[in-house]
């Protein structure tokens, strides 16, 4: 099979997930149901690339652990994050909009939407799975260390703020510790730097076109609906809390490093 026909099929897997998706939002009357299965979108599209025409060498196998523990890490995060609390406000905001036509339309600018855009990120995973790129390289290894680096970040940065924010002492209060301290969205640079990892994977086989997928990752977690937009939230509410305007003035919106002074 063709490696772009490898690739329509996960478009169809996608699709396919979404739409289940779409139908429990329709029960539950929560259209953000959505955010839970981000995460588990990719590891279902890695895995299709490989079940359909993957070449199962040590690549592959290494690829699929990754997106697995990553993706499936992230769902769960999330849905654990928003379990009791309803349908998120963005949402809700589009529903009360047009609320007669808000389930219709959910399915195609909500719930497709997201499964065509895990789909042309994911380039740098089907190249990864699906090519024959002989034994593991330095560009490998350095996948490894770099995801590892991504994982801490995104894994860690959500473990702290969870624990932060479950103490009542901090309520009010600017998460300025652990890695927080040195950048003011440590789970989004993760994020990225996890999507980076996956594009050196599929560098090591020659899928230079990879990169597309890696960099509409990057754009969309810093310009669309992860840095801005929460950074746009906090904006309109971070000011309440103590400490906000300095910690802003003095921590690197996104990279990591040392504080201003």
């Amino acid at each position: 099979m063709a490696l772009w026909q490898v690739w329509l099929t996960g478009l169809g897997t996608a699709a396919a997930l979404m739409v289940v998706v779409w139908v429990g939002s329709v029960v539950r009357t929560d259209a953000s149901l959505v955010d839970r299965v981000w995460g588990l979108a990719f590891v279902v599209l890695a895995w299709t690339y490989a079940v359909v025409d993957g070449v199962w060498d040590a690549r592959t196998v290494l690829t699929l652990v990754l997106v697995s523990v990553w993706g499936l890490r992230l769902s769960v995060f999330i849905t654990w994050r928003n379990w009791g609390h309803g349908e998120d406000a963005r949402y809700a905001a589009m529903r009360a909009r047009r609320p007669g036509t808000f389930t219709g339309r959910s399915l195609v600018t909500v719930f497709l939407l997201q499964a065509v855009l895990a789909w042309l990120v994911s380039v740098p995973l089907l190249a990864a799975v699906a090519v024959d790129g002989g034994a593991l390289g330095p560009l490998d290894v350095l996948a490894v260390v770099v995801w590892t680096v991504g994982f801490v970040f995104e894994a860690g940065g959500d473990w702290q703020l969870s624990r932060f924010l479950a103490d009542p002492a901090n309520r009010g209060r600017v998460m300025d510790r652990g890695l927080w301290r040195y950048t003011r969205h440590p789970n989004y640079f993760g994020d990225t730097v996890v999507w980076w990892a996956f594009l050196l994977l599929a560098l090591a086989v020659g899928g230079w076109w990879g990169a597309a997928g890696t960099l509409l990752m990057t754009f969309l977690i810093v310009r669309v609906s992860g840095v801005a937009l929460t950074e746009r939230r906090m904006g309109r509410t971070g000011s309440r809390r103590e400490g906000h305007d300095e910690y802003v003035r003095r921590t690197n919106a996104f990279f990591p490093g040392p504080r201003r002074p």
